[in-house]
């Protein structure tokens, strides 16, 4: 599963014609990501930011000044993950994410005292499960 991320040049911003080179295809779930954002969640925000540490842009998506989830952008796909506490756990078992999901936040590395969930999106139809996590995401305090 471990791709290399594709927006790893700190002086070339992930411009629409940059994504576009690295997605092929998976672009049309990339605007429908965004489209999501937009339209289903207009409170959340979200940039570019480049990383030192990981030698890679990322988008970060917030609301307010909480960090709902991290996107990575590879080659012909993107990634959101998403980091949680032991405290979602209730709500993770319980809602409708495919025993794959589950099964990495149960089973997956820690970090620290978070655990991460990470979908990775090729077409609009692979959004259904980071819909959910946002869900999630906002149940939490």
């Amino acid at each position: 599963m471990e791709t290399k991320l594709c927006l790893n040049n700190k002086d070339e911003y992930p411009t629409d014609a940059v994504l576009a080179r690295c997605l092929g295809d998976a672009r049309i779930g990339w605007d429908a990501f965004m489209e999501m954002l937009k339209n289903e969640y207009p409170q959340i925000s979200h940039e570019w930011r480049y990383y030192n540490d990981g030698k890679s842009w990322l988008f970060k998506v917030t609301k307010k000044k909480k960090t709902v989830c991290w996107v990575g952008v590879f080659d012909k796909l993107f990634r959101t993950t998403f980091y949680f506490t032991e405290k979602a756990a209730e709500l993770i078992s319980g809602s409708k994410l495919s025993e794959k999901y589950k099964d990495q936040f149960v089973n997956g590395k820690s970090f620290g005292k978070l655990k991460a969930v990470s979908i990775e999106i090729k077409k609009a139809a692979d959004l259904e499960m980071t819909r959910i996590l946002i869900g999630i995401k906002e149940q939490l305090k």
